[in-house]
């Protein structure tokens, strides 16, 4: 199996975990880091896609409202439409070499979607897909959200997955432009709290089991 390395860097603005991407695709393309998965929170902030207008229809606040809440917006460079990241949110931003063997970036982002149901599974939460859509889903409101960047290969971005989040603020948007869907939270699906740092332990797990990765213990913080 190869080596999978997990940061868990804290609360990172949306710029500066743009910029680490940037630097760590160049990292693992060069060979001079193995495969990582970032785990973090963002600032309160809503991001765009790369499609049409990335989204920026679908945000239905006025620039003065999200002045007045203190939310930037970001164009993210990914696939996707519209969504919200904020504290609360596990994000995870996996690096990865897809070469040789999981060249299919259809089965990468299915990959990325069972590991959040994997999650959710571990808290007793049922969670599924939702045909013709991308993310997870415990009924009809998402709880996990993907947007991916793969160029030669090598992954960036990669999922959102609400754990505390303030469900509010995706009043301020149509999340990922569907706008007949409602999006939930695993603290709102089994009714108590849940520690992030737990969380990302499930992450780390299930992770390392669905890509075939193998992880050193500790984990590493920044």
């Amino acid at each position: 199996m190869r080596p999978l390395e997990v940061r868990r860097l804290g609360v990172v603005s949306y710029a500066d975990a743009l910029t680490l991407q940037r630097t760590l695709v160049e990292e693992r393309r060069a060979g001079t880091v193995p495969d990582l998965l970032l785990l973090l929170q963002h600032p309160a902030v809503i991001t765009l896609g790369v499609r049409g207008d990335g989204g920026r229809s679908h945000i239905l606040a006025t620039d003065e409202r999200l002045a007045e809440l203190g939310i930037a917006v970001h164009e993210a460079g990914r696939g996707g439409d519209v969504t919200y990241h904020g504290p609360g949110q596990v994000v995870g931003y996996p690096i990865l070499d897809l070469d040789p063997d999981r060249r299919d970036v259809h089965r990468y982002v299915r990959d990325l979607e069972e590991v959040m149901i994997q999650v959710c599974a571990e808290y007793g939460v049922v969670a599924g897909r939702i045909a013709g859509l991308t993310g997870v889903w415990v009924g009809a409101e998402k709880i996990g959200a993907i947007g991916v960047r793969i160029s030669r290969w090598i992954t960036c971005h990669g999922f959102a997955f609400n754990v505390a989040t303030d469900l509010d603020h995706f009043r301020l948007i149509v999340p990922c432009g569907i706008g007949d869907r409602g999006v939930t939270s695993l603290e709102r699906a089994v009714g108590r709290r849940i520690p992030i740092p737990e969380v990302e332990d499930a992450f780390v797990h299930h992770f390392a089991i669905v890509f075939t990765r193998a992880v050193p213990s500790p984990a590493t913080s920044a």
